[in-house]
C-alpha cells in the first residue's frame, strides 16, 4: 500500500493557566493539527504556541470552528440560526488564520468540533451554515467531516473540497456512525486497539485519521497508529497544502 494518508489530532485546546494534552509530543507524530480558535477552548497565547509549533515540526494547521460554548467544550448542541453560525466560524477562522500568518503558516482546512461536528452530520441548516462561512473566507479551504454527512452534501453543493475523516480512538455503530460519548466503547484507550482500528479505516476510504489530544494515552496511541500506517506501506502526509 502506497497511498497518502492524513494524521490529525485536536491540539491547543488549553485556556490560560489550564493545559490539556500533550501537544508538542502529538505535533511531532502527527502531519495536521486541528487547533481550537476560542470558543470551545484555546486563547490568543495558546493558538499561538500551538501555531509556532507546528510550523517548527512542519504541519498544517486547521481551523477546529466550534460553538461559542467554552463551559462545555464546546460539546453541547446549539440551536443557532443559520446566519448567526456562519458569522461564528467565519470570526474563528479569521482569528485563527491572523495569528498562523503571524507565525509563519496559515490556515489550510476547516474541522468543526464536538458537539458541532455531530450536528453537522444531519442538521442540513447548520451544515450549510459552516460550508457558506468557508466559501465566503476561502472557498479553497477543504472542510474535514464524515462520509455521507449533510456537511458533505453542502460541500458539493458549493463547490468546496471535502475531506472524508476517520477516528481512530472513538467507538463506531454498525452504520459507521460516530457512538455517544456518553455509550459503552465511545472511546478507545488502548493504543494497539486504536492503532487496529486506524489501519481498518483505511478500508472505509477516508483521507484523514484523527487521533484526540485529550483522550487518555492520546500521544502513545498516535505513536503506535503512526507505526502501524509505516507499516503497512502508507505515506504520512497532509491532505492540504
Amino acid at each position: 500500500m502506497t497511498r497518502p494518508i492524513d494524521l490529525n489530532a485536536d491540539l491547543g485546546e488549553g485556556f490560560g493557566r489550564w493545559v490539556l494534552g500533550d501537544d508538542l509530543t502529538l505535533l511531532s507524530l502527527v502531519t495536521s493539527a486541528n487547533v481550537a480558535c476560542g470558543f470551545h477552548a484555546g486563547d490568543p497565547s495558546v493558538m499561538r504556541r500551538t501555531c509556532l509549533a507546528a510550523v517548527e515540526r512542519g504541519v498544517r494547521v486547521g481551523a477546529h470552528v466550534s460553538y461559542p460554548d467554552l463551559a462545555g467544550f464546546g460539546r453541547r448542541f446549539i440551536d443557532m440560526q443559520p446566519d448567526e453560525l456562519t458569522d461564528a466560524v467565519l470570526y474563528q477562522l479569521g482569528a485563527l488564520d491572523g495569528i498562523a500568518r503571524a507565525s509563519g503558516t496559515r490556515v489550510t482546512y476547516v474541522k468543526p468540533h464536538g458537539a458541532l461536528y455531530n450536528a453537522i452530520v444531519d442538521h442540513e441548516q447548520q451544515a450549510a451554515a459552516v460550508v457558506a462561512a468557508v466559501g465566503l473566507y476561502d472557498s479553497m479551504l477543504p472542510v474535514v467531516g464524515l462520509a455521507g454527512s449533510a456537511a458533505q452534501r453542502a460541500a458539493n453543493h458549493r463547490g468546496v473540497r471535502f475531506v472524508v475523516e476517520g477516528f481512530a480512538d472513538r467507538g463506531y455503530t454498525s452504520d459507521r456512525q460516530l457512538l455517544a460519548r456518553t455509550m459503552p466503547g465511545a472511546l478507545l484507550t488502548e493504543p494497539a486497539t486504536v492503532a487496529r482500528q486506524a489501519v481498518q479505516l483505511l478500508s472505509w476510504g477516508v483521507e484523514s485519521i484523527c487521533v484526540h489530544g485529550d483522550t487518555p494515552n492520546a500521544a502513545a496511541s498516535a505513536a503506535a497508529v503512526r507505526a502501524a500506517l509505516v507499516k503497512i506501506g502508507a505515506t504520512l502526509q497532509p491532505f492540504a497544502s
